[in-house]
């Protein structure tokens, strides 16, 4: 089916090119009855604005997919580009990666920068918290630009790939509490990543769902880094009485978790026989690290897969096609940070 085009959409509206292109790119001089007018033909023919193409060396470069992450040095983010990548390069794409670096801002212009140079679509790790402004993710929206998320955002009917990071955190502190433990604490993630806040809200759910008691002291903050996870332990553990040994630290992911057991590996405290260690998300050092992480396996690379098959879908598709919304499941795995005390 031939595409619709700017002049398409400019007739079919009753107005000129100038002002569907006002509409495209977001300029106050338009009516706001004309521009309601223009969103709801282009999304009746399914028009997509069509930026700039480049030209290398006599070739067009069209099939382009866009990934914005929110951490350019975090593994995590490797292995969902990885499956992207996979999946984008066997469909003829080309991908595009920027890291946000945990910045709204950083999210908005590179989301805005892909959609006005021809990138046919975007996959996105949201920046979210109850302080940011989603108005860009309104705007690619109403210009029907196609773009899965990494995870869901309240206000906004788009497309979704994410896992249930509650269900994973919830799954790892069962398991420290069928296998014996009762003293049990989290190094929790970044205040401002909603990642973080749900995998909180799994450690607490796993307590009233237990006769265990939840303290908010078992929440430690902490962070994402390797370098987090290492002087939060170094600090925190200078301070624990010896007697409260054995104990558990469920992480907010491994990152944080390889930097903690390095940490307890200084203070010659022995993992697992004092400390157990819980990561989350499986990134591929985890299972080689000395002692092997016991770890929530996240399907990244299937992740990504399917992030980028529903992109490609949507982009691809001659009329608009129902939203999508996959969460992907999790599954522990025991390897050599975790003590089974029943034994």
């Amino acid at each position: 089916m031939k595409k619709s085009t700017i002049q398409d959409v400019a007739e079919q509206a009753g107005v000129s090119k100038g002002t569907v292109s006002a509409v495209i790119n977001g300029k106050a001089t338009v009516k706001a009855s004309t521009r309601e007018h223009v969103r709801e033909v282009m999304k009746a023919m399914n028009f997509r604005p069509k930026g700039q193409a480049r030209n290398l060396k006599g070739r067009q470069i069209e099939r382009t997919v866009g990934i914005i992450i929110r951490e350019l040095d975090n593994p995590f983010y490797t292995a969902l580009a990885t499956g992207i990548k996979k999946y984008a390069n066997e469909k003829g794409y080309v991908e595009f990666i920027a890291s946000s670096e945990a910045d709204q801002q950083n999210e908005e212009t590179i989301s805005q920068l892909f959609a006005s140079k021809d990138v046919k679509g975007a996959i996105i790790a949201p920046v979210i918290n109850e302080n940011i402004e989603i108005e860009h993710l309104f705007r690619l929206k109403l210009l029907n630009y196609p773009f899965v998320l990494l995870k869901e955002v309240q206000g906004i009917h788009a497309n979704v790939v994410s896992i249930n990071n509650l269900e994973a955190t919830k799954l790892a502190v069962r398991y420290l509490m069928e296998t014996g433990h009762t003293d049990i604490i989290h190094f929790a993630g970044p205040e401002l990543s909603s990642h973080a806040h749900e995998r909180i809200n799994g450690f607490r759910q796993a307590f009233s769902e237990s006769t265990q008691i939840f303290s908010d002291s078992m929440l430690v903050p902490c962070g994402s880094q390797f370098q987090d996870g290492f002087e939060t332990g170094i600090d925190f553990f200078k301070r624990v009485d010896p007697k409260r040994f054995p104990m558990a630290v469920v992480c907010f992911n491994d990152v944080i978790a390889l930097g903690l057991s390095s940490a307890l590996h200084q203070l010659k405290i022995d993992v697992p026989n004092q400390v157990s260690i819980v990561g989350n998300d499986d990134i591929e050092i985890a299972k080689h690290w000395s002692p092997a992480l016991t770890t929530v396996h996240t399907p990244l690379h299937e992740l990504g897969m399917k992030a980028a098959e529903v992109l490609i879908r949507h982009i691809e598709a001659d009329q608009i096609l129902p939203v999508e919304n996959h969460v992907l499941d999790s599954e522990l795995k025991i390897r050599e940070t975790t003590l089974d005390l029943t034994k």
